[in-house]
């Protein structure tokens, strides 16, 4: 008996089919922080630097807020993101290019590129009529104009405002224990908690500063304080929308676990994978 190419081609493809997960860290500062709006707040006489962590891969970024009337400058040349004890520099020395274009088309006459002359038999004789493919041609001119930048190891907060300074994700890589499934279904969902001294991922900014020719450096560490893999199914809901007391007819899909102090990382199973943890 042959089998239908239509159904072994469908069985190929359901084979190769994906199935998405997603991995959930919470996260600790070990510095004296104030949680205000969900995310993790680092303050001194001088400035506030807030976090919200909450993006695929983490992010990092803060934003740093000139609490005094003075401008304060952060040295980038001597500030740092550290991941398990390695130091990534936040200043890079690039240059960046913008270009922007434009061009402008003078059009000309069409020119015939091509014909066809078809035949038809009639009462009265026959007709012949000749079909004519055109094409436009034009001279283009395009103008445009590129500015380069070079980055600066100084960032400049003026008195009374905020800037944002974000350069690095926390982490895409999936953390695997023999104690917590990697693929796990509703039903076997565990989360796995850590202290510093145990927790997989320990990271910090460590950012240094100066005010009036006074420098200080400031340290704001955290640490994956739990981890949980979740099913897809599970780590969205579907709930309405609401503004001013009013309810959105639909339903929207929404992370079920959103909180600025968390992150997480999406990843697959394929037909081919057979690991448990």
């Amino acid at each position: 008996m042959k089998i239908p190419l239509a159904i072994i081609s469908l069985s190929l493809i359901m084979g190769s089919c994906a199935t998405s997960f997603y991995q959930l860290y919470n996260v600790e500062p070990l510095f004296e922080s104030v949680d205000q709006n969900g995310g993790y707040i680092f303050e001194d006489e001088n400035c506030r630097i807030s976090y919200a962590l909450w993006s695929e891969g983490g992010n990092i970024g803060f934003n740093f807020h000139n609490k005094t009337d003075q401008n304060i400058d952060i040295n980038l040349n001597k500030s740092f993101f550290i991941y398990n004890g390695f130091a990534n520099d936040y200043y890079k020395n690039r240059t960046y290019t913008r270009s922007k274009t434009s061009s402008v088309m003078a059009t000309n006459r069409p020119v015939i590129t091509s014909s066809e002359a078809t035949t038809t038999a009639t009462s009265t004789g026959t007709k012949t009529t000749t079909l004519f493919s055109t094409r436009t041609t034009g001279l283009s001119s395009t103008v445009g104009n590129a500015v380069t930048e070079k980055e600066d190891s100084i960032v400049t907060v003026p008195a009374r405002t905020t800037k944002r300074v974000s350069e690095y994700p926390i982490n895409y890589a999936l953390i695997r224990s023999c104690d917590m499934l990697k693929y796990p279904m509703t039903k076997d969902i565990k989360t796995m908690k850590y202290d510093k001294t145990s927790s997989p991922l320990v990271f910090s900014n460590r950012i240094y500063y100066s005010i009036a020719g006074n420098g200080k450096e400031v340290e704001n560490e955290f640490y994956v304080s739990e981890i949980t893999n979740y099913p897809s199914s599970e780590f969205f809901e579907y709930k309405n929308l609401e503004n001013c007391g009013q309810k959105s007819t639909s339903k929207p899909k929404h992370f079920k676990y959103y909180d600025q102090n968390k992150f997480y990382i999406k990843y697959q199973k394929t037909g081919g994978d057979t690991w448990k943890n």
